[in-house]
């Protein structure tokens, strides 16, 4: 007779969970964390009370809002590489959709993190129940429907037996590299609480073997004929060769064979800035050097990129007449991408299969790119020293304020503090080990930019979804995954405003963040998004009804939680606080005021953005045309 154990189904998830473990080069780790929660109606008396009574070494944390700490558990599992994750649940109905938009950032970001939505009874017999919907068209439609749009697996346990097959497939999927990302499990309260005699093999130690999958013969053959007969290929460094840790064997096969890196925003910091090769970010938000090098190449190395908009200049910054890609890719659908010579595998161990095939091989860039490098070393020390004039500025940005609205705000916000000039003497004065976490507005394109990193892993940009908001709860989670480093949240008033709530959660748990908010008085990047393409000032600033800006102290919010402030007008402050930021217990807020307009813009990229047809501006319909022109040499499919 097969031996079983009388659990419910909430028990019974979590014996599960604090079972599996994953393995990845022979090192095995404990896969599930623990569980971010807000207990509420349809989870509390289920799975609330089975981690009240016997969570293993799961952690039980407390969140604040549903979706900040999901983020939060997202900015866990992305800094861990995705070897460990954090589960979350919430309560039935509003609970639960506001996790919604976290599991879609999740999904845009490749992450793993299992979402346990409680849902309406599966019975339906008290139905209508308390924060339930009820639709015409059908009586099993609930709220967590909404995740399936956002989830890589998604499914709902009503009947408890149903937990079995369900929970195997979910880890497939979160422990896959191929698959990566939301899985959402979602619990009708009724069935949290129903018992069954489950088998007791399902809780037996289970190990999910993340194996490093390489390219059949036939594949490599065909990448070394493609980069043999190349002479001037170039490496796009992306968020796959992170999380297979492949930056050293990429940097022997740069310098082996001469051949320049590029970053994206997930691949940044797998390869330090100052390695001989590396060129920056690329695209929209990329550098001068960076920018040229692929604009003069003749292959494309893609590895571990999905190749975003930003990445490619909307598919403009590649000379299609002469460039041929290669796409390296644990994803097949991935490696297709540009009609490209495809090498289905994990980065660092595809590398290393091509390595010694291109014995002897070089490039042709010779001297070219150490002149790039210096071009881009010389506008990046520009950049630190501009300043404000009161009489005679000029922004570093397209669709610019004029001379009497800057030195509006310059009163106003009581600072002449340039936004790269701040960014920049952050990064000098911080360690080089400390992790950044950015995710939304201006701020992301300039520490693509100016961001210097020497220490893996240490530059954490959310930009597959650019949400809002991320910025305090993935530095929490960044601090989670890293406890002994300084992790420095950077994000604009915008955001901050959006969301900031696990900052509390950070107090809370002692986990020590250090919010860097840069105040401009209104959401910057989108006034420059549409400044920049022909349009007024229109709604973006934070003026009050009688077109005032706002002055907004930031700090006093933070002081109120709990947290050492600093307010910051200067470059002088700026140095002093991030010094005494250092040695401070509880979490920092920097209420940094800094002017709008003074963000980095250009270098060689371009963005496809939907431009008014129509208009009775004729600035407006000069930027339509300039925009039908550049797509006539955009990548079609």
């Amino acid at each position: 007779m097969r031996e079983t154990v009388r659990l419910t189904t909430a028990q019974a998830l979590v014996k599960f969970l604090n079972q599996q473990y994953i393995s990845v080069d022979g090192v095995e780790t404990p896969f599930v964390e623990g569980v971010f929660n807000i207990f509420g109606h349809g989870n509390v008396l289920g799975l609330g009370h089975a981690l009240e009574e016997n969570p293993g070494h799961l952690k039980v944390i407390q969140g604040k809002n549903e979706q900040g700490m999901a983020h939060a558990a997202i900015g866990y599992a992305k800094q861990s590489l995705r070897r460990k994750i954090y589960a979350v649940t919430a309560s039935a109905g509003p609970g639960s959709a506001n996790m919604v938009t976290a599991a879609a950032t999740a999904h845009a970001n490749n992450i793993p993190v299992l979402f346990l939505p409680a849902d309406t009874f599966s019975t339906r017999q008290p139905d209508p129940v308390l924060q339930q919907l009820e639709h015409e068209s059908s009586i099993a439609l609930t709220t967590n429907d909404a995740f399936k749009a956002v989830s890589r697996y998604w499914d709902k346990i009503e009947r408890p037996e149903q937990l079995m097959s369900a929970m195997i497939r979910a880890f497939e999927v979160l422990t896959n590299p191929a698959t990566s990302g939301p899985v959402t499990i979602c619990l009708p309260q009724d069935t949290e609480g129903e018992a069954f005699d489950f088998d007791a093999s399902f809780f037996n130690k289970r190990v999910h073997y993340l194996d490093r999958v390489t390219p059949v013969e036939r594949a490599l053959n065909e990448a070394v004929e493609v980069i043999k007969a190349s002479k001037k290929p170039v490496m796009i460094v992306g968020g796959g060769a992170k999380y297979s840790e492949a930056g050293p064997v990429i940097e022997a096969f740069a310098t082996a064979h001469g051949i320049p890196l590029v970053e994206t925003h997930a691949g940044k910091s797998t390869i330090p800035t100052n390695f001989p090769y590396n060129l920056g970010g690329s695209g929209i938000l990329g550098t001068s050097a960076a920018n040229k090098a692929v604009q003069a190449s003749d292959l494309i190395i893609g590895i571990g990129t999905r190749y975003t908009d930003f990445t490619t200049s909307s598919k403009t910054a590649f000379n299609y007449g002469t460039t041929k890609f290669l796409n390296i890719n644990v994803s097949r659908v991935q490696a297709y991408k540009f009609d490209a010579t495809q090498l289905v595998g994990d980065a660092k161990a595809t590398i290393e299969s091509l390595a010694p095939r291109l014995t002897g091989y070089k490039t042709s860039f010779g001297s070219e790119l150490e002149a790039c490098q210096d071009e881009w070393k010389i506008e990046r020390d520009r950049l630190r020293e501009v300043e404000f004039n009161h009489d005679n500025f000029s922004p570093e940005v397209k669709g610019h304020f004029d001379q009497d609205v800057m030195n509006e705000y310059a009163e106003k916000l009581n600072t002449t503090f340039t936004q790269t000039n701040a960014l920049i003497t952050l990064n000098d004065e911080v360690e080089d080990s400390s992790v950044v976490v950015a995710s939304a507005g201006s701020l992301p394109g300039d520490l693509q930019r100016l961001w210097q990193t020497n220490t893996v892993n240490s530059y954490h940009l959310e930009y597959g979804y650019s949400c809002m908001g991320y910025e305090v709860a993935g530095a929490l989670g960044a601090k989670l995954a890293n406890p002994k480093e300084e992790v420095y949240a950077v994000l604009g008033d915008g955001s901050f405003l959006m969301l900031h709530t696990e900052l509390v959660t950070a107090l809370q748990y002692k986990q020590k963040i250090n919010v860097m908010l840069f105040d401009n008085a209104g959401y910057g990047c989108i006034n420059n998004l549409q400044m920049g393409n022909g349009g007024g000032s229109f709604n973006c600033e934070l003026r009050d009804s009688d077109n005032q800006i706002m002055q907004i102290d930031y700090a006093k919010v933070a002081e109120g939680y709990g947290c050492k402030v600093y307010r910051i007008n200067n470059r002088k402050e700026l140095i002093a606080a991030i010094k005494d930021a250092k040695i401070q217990t509880v979490s920092t807020l920097f209420d940094i005021k800094v002017l709008p307009k003074t963000m980095t813009d250009g270098y060689g990229g371009w963005w496809n953005v939907g431009v008014s047809e129509v208009s009775g501006m004729d600035t407006v319909l000069e930027v339509s045309r300039a925009r039908a022109e550049k797509l006539e040499n955009a990548w079609k499919y």
